[in-house]
């Protein structure tokens, strides 16, 4: 086992205007990423978050009829906490989303919809950390393929025709990268020293998913604060929030 410090990390270029956020379910962004979100919201940014999944099969004691429409109510709370208030749910199951083409014909959609110059979506590595001895989950890996195949398709003209020749879309080639979220494989980092607390309010409002993990014991920003200084380490400062980074070359 190697004792060597971790690489730095990289500042990401933040030289954008137009970022889109999509990932599986509530409350994914929330453990980690608001925090970068805020801090380009503050900056003027536009983001736009895309839920795949209302995260109805995500609380044990409630049923999925029950637990959607809260955790979509708690999702656009806490993305308005951090600055966003474009929330978007696709309304695919979930912890059963498959990877395949109509996901990125979906995803394609949304692209060529919102035209993003960043798309920031979660690690979909096989685990978490580099030792593989944190496994990620079915959805965050199928999520992230398509995420990543999707900007690609939504750039071509041939690709899911019906779009542009019947939906009034246009292709859409000004996706400059794809920033993957808590990936073991990070290269790259924000500064979310200054809100740090705001990504640690949008956790919390996620309060009925939290409540279902551990009942009255989870501090969120107790959990939180360990993942950013380590970033914030590699990065030089307080805290931070590590992104692996897929420059697709698309201009």
């Amino acid at each position: 086992m190697s004792d060597a410090a971790p690489a730095p990390l990289k500042p990401v270029d933040e030289s954008w205007q137009r970022g889109l956020a999509i990932v599986a379910h509530p409350d994914d962004l929330e453990f980690g990423t608001a925090a970068a979100v805020a801090r380009w919201t503050r900056q003027g940014k536009e983001i736009t978050y895309v839920l795949l999944t209302s995260g109805e099969a995500g609380i044990d004691g409630m049923t999925p009829e029950e637990a959607g429409p809260a955790r979509e109510r708690e999702q656009r709370e806490s993305a308005e906490i951090v600055g966003v208030s474009k929330v978007d749910f696709l309304g695919l199951p979930d912890g059963m989303l498959d990877y395949g083409v109509p996901l990125r014909r979906d995803l394609a959609r949304v692209i060529r919809t919102h035209r993003p110059d960043i798309i920031v979506t979660n690690n979909f590595r096989e685990s978490w950390d580099e030792a593989g001895g944190a496994l990620n989950m079915a959805d965050h890996i199928v999520t992230g393929r398509a995420v990543l195949d999707a900007a690609r398709d939504a750039a071509n003209r041939w690709v899911f025709r019906d779009q542009i020749e019947n939906e009034g879309l246009e292709r859409w080639r000004g996706v400059r990268q794809v920033w993957a979220a808590g990936s073991p494989r990070s290269t790259h980092g924000a500064d979310t020293t200054e809100t740090f607390e705001l990504g640690v309010r949008s956790l919390e409002a996620h309060a009925a998913y939290l409540n279902g993990l551990t009942p009255g014991a989870f501090d969120a920003e107790e959990f939180l604060q360990g993942f950013a200084r380590q970033a914030g380490s590699r990065l030089g400062v307080r805290y931070g929030a590590p992104f692996e980074v897929f420059d697709l070359g698309l201009l």
